[in-house]
């Protein structure tokens, strides 16, 4: 048997997480319900995300809009706390669906973490008319990047298109996710708060992994 002494790497979801789920917040600010639907509630990203754009184009909503009500937003009770708390005892990276013309409010918020997202085709008119992947199932293969890096990673999120990375993990958590996501990945320990995620991660961090 040998000690696994990788270095360790912990990846984080955004919204729901770290965050306020930015879609929801522009569905309650405009009052569209369609845009209040999250990968909590539509497993399929693309199917959603088209659901997304077709709702904006209707309402004739442009990324200004979305952008303005980010701009009212902060981040969760305790999120930048734990962020300063993972990066003072190992590497840290937010793994996200979200888009980068969204995020940059947030970096400055966040403490200008590393941060892996999507990007938005808009059109010069400021319409939102489709979505750029960074890479096909980004987050499964960001993680797997890490480990073949040479890294021990451990990773968590809350919703359906966080458990591909959290099966490729060498440690996956659940945070705060819904009955439903639970019900259908009840092999991933869930942590209900940040202390709970703490805790996990300390005990990530104490292992090595006996291999």
């Amino acid at each position: 048997m040998i000690n696994d002494y990788r270095p360790t790497f912990l990846a984080s979801d955004l919204e729901g997480v770290l965050i306020p789920e930015i879609w929801v917040a522009v569905g309650e600010k405009t009052g569209i319900k369609e845009l209040s639907l999250t990968t909590r509630d539509v497993a399929d990203y693309d199917e959603l995300m088209q659901m997304r754009l077709n709702v904006l184009a209707e309402h004739n909503l442009k990324v200004d809009d979305i952008q303005a009500v980010i701009a009212t937003m902060e981040p969760l009770p305790g999120a930048v706390e734990t962020i300063n708390w993972i990066r003072e005892r190992t590497r840290f990276v937010i793994i996200t669906d979200s888009f980068y013309e969204f995020l940059a409010p947030f970096n400055a918020k966040l403490g200008y973490p590393m941060i892996f997202a999507h990007s938005l085709k808009i059109d010069r008119h400021g319409a939102v008319v489709g979505y750029q992947l960074r890479l096909e199932n980004g987050k499964r293969k960001a993680v797997r990047a890490l480990k073949e890096l040479g890294f021990r990673v451990m990773a968590f999120g809350d919703s359906y298109n966080d458990t591909a990375m959290l099966d490729e993990a060498d440690f996956g958590v659940l945070y705060k996710p819904p009955g439903n996501v639970v019900a259908d990945f009840p092999q991933f320990p869930v942590a209900n708060d940040y202390t709970g995620l703490k805790a996990l991660a300390n005990e990530f961090l104490r292992m090595p992994v006996i291999v």
